[in-house]
């Protein structure tokens, strides 16, 4: 790999200097890190952006400005110093944008970290440069094994939810990343198109999973079969779970917008769930 650019070195200097601010000062990690409930309620878009400058620890910290380092140089030797931005920042948000999809109804869901956009560089690079081996764990593979192992072990982490990962994040961010790289790239298509169709059909399976059965996701298995009979409690425990999951993104959008924000609907709501 090439030594890392002018612009890479710039990421890493932000990065480490903002991840330290916010590792000393609570609140200045509370103001800009990705939080579902000031985003959507309280229009703080910039979160979507700048949680991707924290980190919650010096691992946390150093694994991503690492990879940041091995896959940035050649990249930007490649795409140029304007397109690396656009790679970059546009995994970054768009890793982002799908975990707040996933996570729109929990407001008080956080996370920080340049996963997304490190995601997005790595698939950048397996669809750009055909041949390319990838590490894991000191054990290279060969880059579309990794990138379809990628997937499915984000996909695994986004349904079962067994760890504080944010796989959504790093999914959404490689796919980005992967499409940018298309876009820029085209021609790449033809003479590396089995490490992309590598990467885009396990995710393809799985995003249409995710989106015709939102029931597995809640109970950790989106190849469940659907049951045949509910119990009253069953029933129940759903219903009490949805209220609650509802009263919580309103007195979330109150706390950062006031009463007055609400609708006519989402007032007789609250009124509906308060009793």
């Amino acid at each position: 790999m090439d030594d890392l650019g002018i612009i890479g070195l710039g990421l890493v200097v932000a990065t480490g200097l903002v991840s330290y601010r916010g590792m000393q000062d609570a609140a200045y990690f509370d103001r800009y890190a990705f939080e579902v409930g000031p985003i959507r309620h309280g229009r703080q878009y910039q979160r979507l952006l700048s949680s991707g400058f924290l980190h919650v620890g010096w691992w946390h910290l150093g694994f991503n400005m690492l990879t940041l380092w091995c896959f940035g140089g050649a990249l930007e030797a490649v795409v140029g110093m304007q397109n690396f931005l656009l790679l970059y920042f546009g995994s970054l948000v768009g890793g982002n944008l799908f975990s707040l999809g996933l996570h729109r109804h929990e407001p008080r869901y956080t996370a920080a970290g340049a996963s997304g956009a490190i995601s997005g560089l790595i698939f950048a690079s397996i669809a750009l440069f055909p041949g390319i081996e990838v590490g894991l764990f000191g054990l290279y593979l060969p880059g579309w094994l990794y990138g379809a192992l990628y997937v499915i072990v984000s996909a695994y982490g986004i349904v079962t939810r067994h760890s504080n990962i944010g796989h959504d994040a790093h999914l959404g961010g490689g796919l980005v990343g992967l499409a940018t790289a298309v876009f820029l790239v085209p021609e790449i298509l033809r003479v590396n198109y089995l490490p992309i169709l590598a990467i885009v059909v396990p995710a393809a399976v799985f995003l249409y999973l995710l989106v015709s059965r939102p029931a597995g996701r809640r109970v950790g298995n989106l190849f469940a079969a659907a049951p045949q009979y509910q119990t009253t409690d069953d029933r129940y425990h759903a219903r009490k779970q949805q209220e609650e999951g509802a009263l919580d993104e309103l007195l979330e959008k109150i706390s950062l917008t006031g009463l007055e924000s609400l609708s006519k609907r989402e007032k007789q709501q609250l009124d509906e769930l308060s009793r």
